[in-house]
């Protein structure tokens, strides 16, 4: 007599990820396994049933390159809404809070990962801080803290290796870094916009061999023959990509990722779910696009044990209405229990998890909610060390004489976090630049009771009176302001710094008006509230920067990454404007 199963579904089409063929089939559960797939009423005992009828039953979605802390949200938070849209798996590399906290952060977030329901591995972050000697962040990593860290519970990769201009000129420390991880023979993720040639080979030699960057469409074929899995985030992916890789010979590995999503657009447009749909429109073929969501990447983590809808495989299953192309979860399982229903995180525990499960359904939290063990939040106070914001505080002193003076400025654009160096022509009085009326300013400073403060002027945007403040400002999460008078700029900054750090906008010259503000007193990257209300306070400062004039595809992003100083072309850091290429400072003035 064969063993009775927990659960049948019934009445669905399997997706192959082998063949892309649709067919009917039966899948049944056994705890959090698939014990089999058959034929529609083949004879089988199962104590619960699902009806897929009118259902695509595919495997659970993997994400092998993201960042929880780009939701604004906790582990448990950001599982509970991705995974109602299909989301089981993710490789999180955390180098947001982890140069704000360092290694207690990380195992912070692994604790807290652990109460999920989504399996949720990690990357030990290998940039921190993200460009060693040109920012100070909250912490630093040597290469022994790093080879320590890879051998922790939960951690199967070296986080991505965004300072490739380091990598390629032979970097003793990013070497030590890359050595150290080869020799526990973890995955290697990589970060390498438009590196190509030999630089690009010498970055693959290190056993780096992944990059999720948008590349120019030629160096995306390079590196896909050169063996590097390309991983597609939306920004990479268009119609002349689509076409230039669907045209080769052999279609190589490709992973569907999404990088840095906040929580306003998980909860209105999707996860990996949306993505899927971003690729089917730049004309991905739809079982292409599942096998990018599924069995590449959980090949590149090595987790043999999904990715397929396969007997002896893991129960994490979407269950998809419509056609495949549409990606529009109905029903999410992870490991054999239902977790997400309708885009919606699972209400309660039902009759067909328990008899999905050999634990009791009142001994698992549900998706989202903190269990009793989950680690308190006090190891990662939001550690803003910096004086009281008035407007005293962001006059910009320089030792040049009176006169007209040549700046070197930050030039925005409307698509990507490409920053270019440009040059404006500002007074100087009494040593200070009278900036005010004729320029939008962008001033960093440390956050972490170190002394430093930069300022540049910012080109591309035609902004009305008013500023932004954040903590959340890529990779070391200084205090970041950007303004167009000094009383707004004190008036974003100080919102910011009474909230225990996030991101305020401010509206007027003097910042009378509070327009928007994200509290996020995590580490001063993360929210302790619900996802709905992150993701509603997300939206209100992404519609508030569109009304200041801040005009871009992803707001947030392109705000947040004005600091990142391993992203071409010119950054500035709390220390100094970095001409990021070169890996130099660079002075606020092009005057010899």
């Amino acid at each position: 007599m064969s063993e009775q199963h927990d659960l049948r579904i019934r009445g669905g089409r399997v997706v192959s990820t082998f063949t892309g063929e649709e067919f009917a089939a039966d899948v049944l559960v056994r705890g959090g396994t698939i014990g089999a797939v058959l034929p529609p009423g083949t004879p089988a005992d199962a104590r619960g049933e699902i009806d897929a009828s009118g259902m695509l039953v595919v495997p659970g979605f993997v994400d092998a390159h993201m960042h929880i802390e780009s939701a604004f949200l906790t582990p448990q938070e950001f599982a509970a809404v991705t995974l109602a849209r299909g989301t089981t798996t993710v490789l999180a590399d955390p180098h947001e809070i982890v140069n704000v906290a360092g290694r207690d952060a990380m195992r912070w977030m692994i604790d807290a990962g652990r109460e999920t329901a989504q399996t949720q591995l990690w990357g030990v972050p290998s940039c921190v801080p993200a460009l060693e000697g040109l920012e100070h962040a909250g912490a630093a990593l040597s290469a022994d803290d790093i080879a320590e860290m890879l051998r922790w519970p939960g951690v199967i990769a070296l986080g991505e290796v965004m300072d490739y201009r380091a990598v390629v000129a032979g970097d003793r420390r990013m070497h030590e870094i890359t050595a150290a991880a080869r020799a526990q023979d973890v995955v290697l993720d990589g970060h390498c916009p438009n590196l190509t040639g030999a630089e690009l080979s010498a970055y693959l030699a290190t056993g780096v061999d992944s990059d999720h960057t948008k590349n120019r469409t030629e160096v995306v074929l390079e590196k896909a023959r050169l063996g590097m899995t390309m991983m597609l985030q939306e920004k990479c992916l268009n119609e002349e990509v689509a076409r230039a890789l669907l045209a080769l010979p052999q279609l190589p590995p490709l992973c569907l990722v999404t990088d840095d999503l906040a929580a306003d657009h998980i909860v209105d447009k999707g996860h990996l779910d949306h993505i899927a749909r971003v690729a089917v429109a730049a004309g991905f073929p739809p079982h292409v696009v599942l096998k990018a969501l599924t069995w590449t990447p959980a090949q590149r983590l090595r987790l043999h044990d999904r990715g397929v809808v396969s007997p002896g495989k893991r129960a994490d299953l979407v269950l998809l209405r419509g056609e495949l192309a549409a990606f529009q979860p109905e029903l999410v399982l992870a490991g054999g229990r239902v977790v997400g229903e309708r885009g919606a995180p699972a209400r309660s525990t039902t009759a067909v998890d328990a008899a999905a499960s050999d634990t009791p359904a009142s001994d698992t939290p549900a998706s989202g909610t903190p269990a009793s063990g989950t680690p308190a939040l006090a190891p990662l106070d939001s550690r803003l060390d910096v004086e009281p914001q008035h407007p005293d505080t962001f006059r910009w002193r320089v030792d040049l004489p009176d006169g007209e003076h040549t700046f070197r400025a930050m030039r925005v654009n409307e698509r990507d976090t490409y920053t270019e160096a440009a040059e404006v022509q500002l007074p100087v009085e009494d040593g200070e630049v009278r900036w005010e009326g004729h320029a939008t300013l962008v001033r960093v400073r440390n956050r972490y009771g170190r002394e430093g403060a930069v300022f540049a002027p910012l080109l591309g945007r035609e902004l009305a009176d008013g500023a932004v403040a954040s903590t959340y400002a890529h990779d070391s999460h200084n205090l970041l302001t950007i303004g167009t008078s000094r009383a707004a700029m004190a008036a974003a900054a100080a919102t910011v710094v009474a909230d225990g750090g996030g991101v305020a906008v401010v509206r007027g010259r003097e910042g009378g008006s509070t327009a928007a503000r994200m509290p996020l007193p995590v580490g001063g990257v993360l929210s302790a509230r619900p996802a709905g209300d992150v993701a509603d306070q997300a939206a209100a400062v992404r519609g508030a920067l569109e009304d200041w004039g801040w005009c871009h595809l992803n707001p947030l992003m392109s705000v947040s990454t004005l600091t990142l100083a391993v992203s071409p072309a010119l950054k500035i850091t709390d220390r100094s404007l970095v001409d990021v290429v070169r890996r130099e400072p660079v002075g606020a003035t092009t005057e010899s």
